[in-house]
């Protein structure tokens, strides 16, 4: 009974000498699984935030006295709002919103000064409300810093009563109020930011994952030496590979985007084909992000993990639940590097707001250079591993 026990022990131990050479050698799978949960460990902590901050803001002061301007430093000290630009009218606020350039506005109306003192001043807070996290800051902070400002002049105003001896503040309303206006999504609803985001994530979701593992697929399988033998370049070989794989994901665009209007009732603003050639875009960028993972990788699996980190980091990184604004450059950054960053303004622009390219040309050109880059790039690998 012990010798069958210490010869069953010797062959575990010789499996797991094997094994464990095995893992050593893969060097590949080793350091990603080692690296990679460490790295989004520091990302996410950095990106994940219930706290939205120093939020960009445009200010129409049409007053230009030091009760408006105390308000505003106001907004600014409490570290939730950072003016970036200042502009004339309301309209021009509006427009700000509608070009991305800010996410919040103030409107101050003239003569502020004397209806401060009159106990009837109203500043107007505009708030882009295609960002839900940007909707519920921004409204909470800006009541809340017009009622701090509020109880500091009526207490200057006790004091000044007291000094002079005229008695007690008579009961009366706060000096200055906020109306606060919901730009696109007055309603507040959480599914008109919610729909077009996921719409953006699963597309670029089912567009990775379909050309992921093609070629390496076609190593696994055995067929590639049937590619060799043909005169096929290889930047044809990556783009064979993504023409069928249009056609499913535009399918998939029209059944993501026809169940948002009709079952989840979430209203489409914009243009539907300007919609449909951008999503098309943004999808070519995406299968040949793709194929790029697929000529870097060794096996299915590997692509699998990839795929799986690059999701991991769309939903955290690029606008999908959290704004970018309070994150960290280098958190920014890695953003950056995923299209759904650009295509996430895109679908909220087009599909919430309703804008078209003049605001969003930005956006569409990085994209039809990301998808550019990504595809050569894809091929260069291939032709590289090839040799």
């Amino acid at each position: 009974m012990g010798d069958n026990i210490s010869k069953s022990l010797k062959r575990i131990g010789a499996l797991v000498r094997k094994e464990s050479t095995q893992v050593i050698r893969d060097r590949r799978t080793l350091v990603l699984t080692l690296v990679t949960p460490i790295m989004m460990l520091f990302l996410f902590a950095y990106a994940v935030t219930l706290t939205v901050d120093h939020l960009p803001m445009a200010v129409a002061d049409m007053s230009m006295d030091t009760r408006s301007q105390a308000f505003i430093d106001a907004l600014t000290v409490s570290g939730f709002f950072d003016v970036a630009m200042h502009v004339q009218n309301e309209t021009e606020v509006i427009q700000a919103i509608d070009e991305g350039k800010v996410r919040v506005g103030v409107v101050i109306p003239p003569d502020f000064a004397a209806q401060v003192e009159r106990g009837e001043a109203q500043a107007l807070i505009i708030i882009d409300g295609s960002d839900s996290f940007t909707v519920q800051s921004g409204y909470s902070a800006a009541i809340a810093i017009a009622q701090s400002q509020s109880i500091e002049l009526l207490m200057e105003k006790a004091g000044r009563l007291g000094a002079a001896g005229l008695g007690t503040l008579p009961v009366e309303s706060l000096p200055i109020e906020t109306a606060t206006r919901v730009l696109y999504n007055p309603n507040m609803d959480g599914m008109v930011f919610a729909v077009p985001a996921i719409a953006a994530m699963l597309l670029q979701f089912v567009a990775i994952n379909l050309t992921a593992m093609s070629v390496v697929r076609e190593y696994e399988w055995g067929t590639i030496e049937q590619l060799l033998i043909t005169p096929i370049r290889p930047i044809e070989l990556m783009i064979a590979k993504i023409v069928p794989n249009i056609v499913v994901t535009v399918v998939d665009t029209a059944l993501i985007v026809l169940t948002g209007i009709y079952w989840f009732g979430v209203p489409f603003r914009g243009d539907p084909w300007l919609f449909i050639w951008l999503s098309l875009l943004f999808v070519v960028s995406g299968l040949g992000l793709g194929l790029l993972i697929s000529t870097i990788t060794r096996s299915q699996n590997e692509a699998q993990q990839i795929a799986f980190v690059l999701l991991l980091l769309a939903v955290l990184l690029t606008g999908f639940i959290y704004p970018m604004e309070p994150m960290p450059a280098g958190v920014r950054f890695v953003g950056n590097l995923i299209p759904l960053t650009y295509f996430n303004r895109i679908v909220r622009g087009v599909f919430t707001k309703g804008i078209g390219l003049t605001f969003l040309w930005q956006d569409v050109v990085v994209l039809a250079i990301y998808g550019f880059v990504v595809i050569v790039g894809a091929a260069m690998m291939f032709r590289k591993r090839l040799d």
